[in-house]
């Protein structure tokens, strides 16, 4: 599967962070050191998962492979569309007279339920995506690392203090792609030891 050229990217060589930005942007850094005969692990920057470069031949023909950014739909004058799906809904009869009496009919009441009920879950989801993709980015460049197992512990406990403590050895670019990589599971509002960003 070709990779996106504008998924941002952390390639490291060892310890050493040798690009990040765009994989477009990035593999001209990348293919120099892999073509050096240096070691490259690339992570996607949002999830930590490993990313895998198709490298052969020149740097055109290895940016050639990537996928192309998709161009923003065009919209014509007039209203959107709202991609609206109809499917079936089964609730109790006091749940349909509840909804019909609302302004708006039931649709619009199950839209705003909806929609609330996902901004309530944004904190608790944005934290939880953010140590996972902690957890792998750290596991494959820090696994060997003093400090990692408390590193872990601290980073699920939700104890931001702890856990800047633990990786504070930890050879500079790694750290701060770590620690920056951690930031989203700082703000849903459970923090362990006092909090380093208002809740949101």
């Amino acid at each position: 599967m070709s990779i996106p050229a504008d998924l941002p990217v952390l390639a490291f060589t060892g310890d050493r962070l040798i690009a990040r930005g765009p994989a477009r942007e990035a593999l001209a850094a990348i293919k120099a050191a892999t073509d050096a005969g240096e070691a490259v692990l690339v992570f996607e920057a949002a999830t930590g998962k490993a990313v895998d470069l198709d490298l052969r031949g020149d740097l055109d023909a290895a940016l050639s492979r990537l996928a192309p950014a998709p161009e923003a739909e065009k919209r014509g004058p007039g209203r959107p569309k709202l991609g609206v799906t109809a499917r079936e809904v089964t609730l109790l009869p006091r749940h349909w007279d509840w909804l019909a009496s609302q302004p708006g009919g039931a649709s619009v009441a199950l839209r705003k339920l909806v929609e609330g009920a996902l901004k309530e879950a944004e904190g608790p989801d944005r934290a939880r995506k953010a140590k996972d993709a902690t957890y792998r980015f750290m596991t494959a460049i820090a696994g060997d690392k003093p400090g990692y197992e408390e590193a872990v512990r601290v980073l699920f406990a939700g104890d931001w203090t702890a856990f800047d403590a633990a990786v504070e050895a930890w050879p500079e670019d790694v750290r701060e792609a770590v620690r920056g990589m951690a930031e989203g599971a700082w703000r849903n509002g459970a923090i362990q030891s006092g909090s380093r960003h208002s809740p949101g």
